[in-house]
């Protein structure tokens, strides 16, 4: 397989930001050759640009999905950055016991940790109540692995114990080294896919919208358009929480910041 050249490189730089409004930095040239190159491999390829033609084709939609699936999965982890769920505890015991259903929209999901910690936090604090949690994403993959709700026992070491013995099942025998996330709570956390740089599919409006340490891979103007739609889904009064690395200068008037990383949508 001949190594990725600078010019190969650029066009897989346009492809992921055509397809996920992603800047993929100079730096990133070794992730994508790592991740791309089984593919590569399976299309007796032996070089990238083939591998982009074959892309660009438009005969291979499923392996299109494929590479952005590839190119776009972070990492991520249960009970990240902890001052999130704290604030959405406190805000569902605020309007516990009131009819409608509190709903909270996990918005780059990935493999599942963000929403089925918010689900672990409503299950405890909103107990016969009623409550829903979505999480959507852009890679079909990591959705398929998320509603599955398997993970290994070391990407559960920052759940609290407690919840490990109410919410998580441990696995035996060929799933020995595995938990399960109780189906309790499976049912009540849906994944859609839906790509933040394109026009939404009807979602509903939300309590509380995640959309955290995402868009440190989008351009200004794409910042704008993809937290414009998010805002769009949210209720007048609800909650936006980002990256604590992140911020909305620049970005948006739309929202007053209650906390850091923490902003509210005008009632």
């Amino acid at each position: 397989m001949k190594p990725i050249t600078d010019a190969e490189f650029a066009q897989f730089q346009r492809f992921i930001f055509d397809a996920a409004g992603i800047s993929m930095a100079d730096a990133k040239k070794a992730l994508v050759t790592g991740r791309l190159s089984k593919r590569l491999m399976v299309h007796g390829l032996d070089s990238f640009g083939a591998y982009f033609q074959l892309l660009s084709s438009g005969l291979h939609p499923d392996e299109v999905q494929m590479a952005v699936d590839l190119l776009t999965t972070n990492e991520t982890y249960f009970f990240r950055e902890g001052k999130h769920f704290e604030f959405l505890r406190a805000q569902a015991l605020a309007v516990r016991g009131r009819p409608q259903p509190y709903r909270v929209w996990s918005a780059a999901s990935s493999s599942g940790e963000e929403a089925y910690t918010m689900a672990m936090v409503l299950a405890d604090v909103m107990p016969g109540q009623a409550w829903d949690i979505l999480g959507t994403d852009i890679s079909t993959r990591v959705l398929e692995g998320a509603r599955r709700g398997l993970y290994t026992l070391e990407r559960g070491r920052h759940i609290p114990r407690e919840y490990l013995q109410r919410f998580c099942r441990k696995g035996t025998a060929e799933y020995d080294g595995y938990f399960l996330m109780d189906r309790s709570l499976r049912s009540r956390v849906n994944f859609v896919h839906a790509n933040l740089n394109a026009p939404l599919p009807d979602l509903g409006k939300f309590d509380m919208v995640f959309l955290r340490n995402v868009m440190i891979y989008f351009n200004l103007d794409t910042k704008r358009q993809v937290v414009a739609r998010v805002l769009a889904n949210i209720k007048p009064g609800g909650y936006f929480c980002i990256g604590h690395s992140e911020s909305l200068n620049d970005i948006t008037q739309a929202v007053e910041i209650v906390a850091p990383s923490i902003y509210r949508k005008p009632a």
